[in-house]
């Protein structure tokens, strides 16, 4: 990936255009990763890391888009660390947080693997991937990443991975006339609502601006270091209150961050009473408070893991085959 930007060492092949969304993550000053902390029971053998690396994500086309060679010295970095180091978790975050202050070298491909052989509070090891975001989206490395993986009761098939399943159709012809209205009513609705949020975008790039508050940086706050403080949280009761409330996932954990958000807020807005004193009130957030936020999605269906895995079969059969921009 690197060989395709213009900052490239060589210039004497031809070059293939970026997509939209990655010259817009090469832009100056959009400095975009992925970064992935993933934790394992045994501590990570390197020399195996890199041969299964070797053999499976290098091959991939979006890693290499010119037959090249890599070298995972330079890829994959393994830190010498004391075991017996205290405070293990808030390391890691200190480590990650680290990470994302240098950018990484267009000349190569674009990703890096950190192996953290320190025992944490959930994990044995932990292996820290950053992964420029013109490389793809989370969904299409995490197929990726699921794609080089093997399950240990047979190593030549992949990973099981979930099916959402269809819920059966139970269409009554008798309820034809009332599914008709139904589906005028949520075409219309649907028109309207685009055409609130066409007005609300408009009105945005005008006039309208999001409150004073304090999570709303100044100028140039994308440019401070940021520091990643995870905690973990049993699906098995994310699952249970979905169940209870018959939502989803999604809704639950957005639920979740929309209420530690709250609480936060709240926490800070009673911090600001005289004479040093944190006011005790169940609520301090001021009312019709505005708050907004930009989420990139993608609209296209994700290939999935069989995907990812046949074009990296491919790859290693010298099949030459081009990944969907």
């Amino acid at each position: 990936m690197g060989d395709h930007v213009k900052a490239s060492r060589s210039s004497h092949h031809d070059e293939e255009p970026l997509s939209p969304a990655a010259r817009l993550f090469h832009a100056p000053r959009f400095n975009v990763y992925i970064i992935v902390v993933v934790g394992f029971k045994t501590r990570l053998n390197p020399d195996v890391v890199k041969a299964g690396l070797e053999q499976t994500l290098v091959k991939h086309p979006r890693f290499s888009s010119k037959m090249t060679k890599v070298n995972l010295e330079d890829h994959v970095i393994v830190p010498e660390l004391d075991p017996k180091i205290d405070f293990p978790d808030r390391f890691v975050e200190d480590y990650v947080s680290n990470v994302t202050r240098t950018p990484l070298d267009l000349s190569k491909p674009l990703l890096e693997l950190h192996i953290l052989n320190i025992k944490t509070s959930d994990a044995e090891a932990v292996g820290v991937f950053r992964i420029h975001h013109s490389m793809g989206d989370g969904a299409s490395l995490i197929s990726l990443l699921l794609a080089c993986t093997r399950k240990t009761s047979d190593p030549e098939a992949l990973p099981s991975v979930p099916v959402k399943k269809r819920a059966g159709s139970t269409f009554n012809s008798r309820d034809g006339f009332w599914w008709f209205f139904l589906a005028i009513w949520l075409f219309l609705r649907l028109i309207w609502n685009t055409l609130v949020d066409v007005l609300l975008f408009v009105a945005t790039i005008l006039f309208l601006n999001d409150m004073k508050t304090p999570i709303k940086g100044a100028p140039g706050v994308e440019l401070n270091v940021k520091k990643f403080v995870h905690r973990t949280v049993n699906l098995d009761d994310i699952k249970l209150v979905k169940n209870a409330m018959n939502t989803t996932v999604n809704d639950v954990v957005v639920g979740i961050v929309q209420a530690g958000l709250s609480r936060y807020l709240n926490h800070r807005y009673g911090e600001e009473t005289k004479d040093g004193q944190v006011k005790q009130s169940n609520s301090n957030i001021p009312k019709g408070i505005h708050l907004r936020t930009v989420i990139l999605v993608n609209l296209r269906k994700s290939a999935g893991i069989q995907v990812a895995a046949a074009i990296i079969h491919r790859a290693l059969s010298n099949i030459t085959m081009a990944f969907p921009e």
